[in-house]
C-alpha cells in the first residue's frame, strides 16, 4: 500500500505578464503583450502517511500556496506526479473533493448574511452528508469549539475568532480524510488560538484525520505538528521533525546566569556576554555556538570563578531558526 499523499518531482511554472511602467507601457502591453516565465515550484518531492499532521511553511512567494493548490486539485503540475488518497487531484477533482476539507484564514466559505447554522445546512446538502453523520459531527464539533451561543447569529455579526471556529466546523462536517489549513489562527486572540489548536490536536489523535498546515505563526506548528516541511524559492529545504531542525540548524545556545552580586565577567573566547536589565545587573546572558564552545566547560568555569546562584540553559527559539533558514544564514 502506497503513501496517503505522494508528491514526486513536481514542478509548476506560470506565465506572468511583464509590462513597463506608465501609460506608454500600458498601451504597449495592449498592442504586443510580453510575458516571462516564473517557476513557482521546482522538482519538489515528499510523502505523507495517513493521520500525519504536517507543517508546510515558507516565506511569501516560496511556492507553498501553489503546492497546496495542486494537492487540492485547483492547479495541475507541469511536470512530475502527485496522488492523494488514491486520487490524482486535478484529474479526478469531482470525486476527490468529497474527501478533503479546506480552511482559509482570510477567506470564509460561510454565507455572510445567513446564520451560521444555515450555512452548515447548505454545506450538508452540497456534500450530501447523511443526516446521522451531520447531526453527530455538528453536535460534537460545536461542543468542542464552544459554538452553541452563536450558531443562530448571522456570520457578519461574528468576531474573527468565532468566524474561524465556524469555518473549521464547515470544513469538517462531511468527515474529510484530509484537511488543508491555511493560516487557521490569523488575527485570533490568544484564548481563541488555544481553543482551535486543542481542537485540531484532538481531531487528529482521535479520528486520524491527515492535516497540512500553512502558517506564519510558529506556535501553530509547535503546538500541533511533529513534522515540518520547509520550502523556499520553490524548492524543499527541510523535511523532518521539529527536534531535528533544532539539531541541524539550531546551533546557537545561551546560558542565563544569576550571580550572588553584580560582577564583571572577564571576556571568554567565542562567547558573547551581555547584562540583563533585571536584578541590578546580577543576571547575565552568555551566547555561543555549541560547535565552538563546550557547554559543560563553560558552566564549570563560571561556577569555579564566580558566585553563581542559578543557571538556566535555553534552546534556540524555532522562529529564530526558521528566520535564519529563510535568510540563507543556516548551514
Amino acid at each position: 500500500m502506497g503513501c496517503f499523499i505522494d508528491v514526486r518531482n513536481v514542478s509548476k511554472t506560470f506565465r506572468v505578464n511583464k509590462r513597463a511602467a506608465g501609460v506608454a507601457g500600458m498601451v504597449a502591453n495592449l498592442v504586443a503583450p510580453k510575458y516571462e516565465k516564473k517557476q513557482a515550484v521546482k522538482d519538489i518531492s515528499f510523502s505523507i502517511e495517513r493521520g500525519e499532521m504536517v507543517g508546510f511553511i515558507g516565506p511569501n512567494g516560496a511556492g507553498k500556496s501553489t503546492t497546496i493548490k495542486m494537492l487540492s486539485g485547483i492547479l495541475y503540475p507541469d511536470e512530475g506526479r502527485l496522488m492523494v488518497n488514491g486520487y490524482i487531484p486535478y484529474k479526478q477533482r469531482k470525486e476527490y473533493v468529497g474527501s478533503i476539507g479546506v480552511v482559509f484564514g482570510q477567506k470564509s466559505q460561510l454565507q455572510w448574511d445567513l446564520p451560521v447554522i444555515d450555512s452548515f445546512e447548505l454545506l450538508k446538502a452540497i456534500y450530501r452528508v447523511p443526516e446521522e453523520t451531520y447531526r453527530k459531527n455538528l453536535s460534537r464539533f460545536t461542543d468542542m469549539l464552544d459554538m452553541e451561543s452563536f450558531l443562530n447569529q448571522p456570520v457578519r455579526q461574528l468576531s474573527l475568532g468565532q468566524r474561524m471556529r465556524a469555518d473549521i466546523v464547515a470544513a469538517l462536517l462531511h468527515s474529510p480524510e484530509i484537511v488543508f489549513f491555511d493560516e487557521p489562527t490569523i488575527g485570533v486572540d490568544v484564548v481563541g488560538k488555544e481553543t482551535i489548536r486543542d481542537f485540531i490536536r484532538e481531531l487528529n489523535e482521535e479520528d486520524g484525520v491527515t492535516m497540512i498546515f500553512t502558517t506564519h505563526d510558529m506556535q501553530d506548528i509547535e503546538k500541533t505538528c511533529k513534522r515540518l516541511i520547509i520550502i523556499d524559492e520553490g524548492s524543499k529545504v527541510y523535511d523532518g521533525s521539529l527536534f531535528g531542525i533544532r539539531e541541524k540548524y539550531g546551533t546557537t545556545r545561551q546560558l542565563d546566569v544569576e550571580f550572588g552580586s553584580p560582577c564583571q565577567v572577564e571576556p571568554i573566547n567565542k562567547v558573547e556576554i551581555r547584562k540583563l536589565d533585571d536584578l541590578s545587573g546580577r543576571r547575565q546572558r552568555f551566547t555561543f555556538e555549541n560547535k565552538e564552545v563546550q557547554i559543560n566547560e563553560l558552566m564549570n568555569y563560571l561556577l569555579a570563578h564566580y558566585d553563581v546562584r542559578d543557571i538556566n540553559i535555553s534552546e534556540p527559539e524555532i522562529e529564530g531558526i526558521i528566520r535564519k533558514i529563510y535568510n540563507g544564514e543556516a548551514s
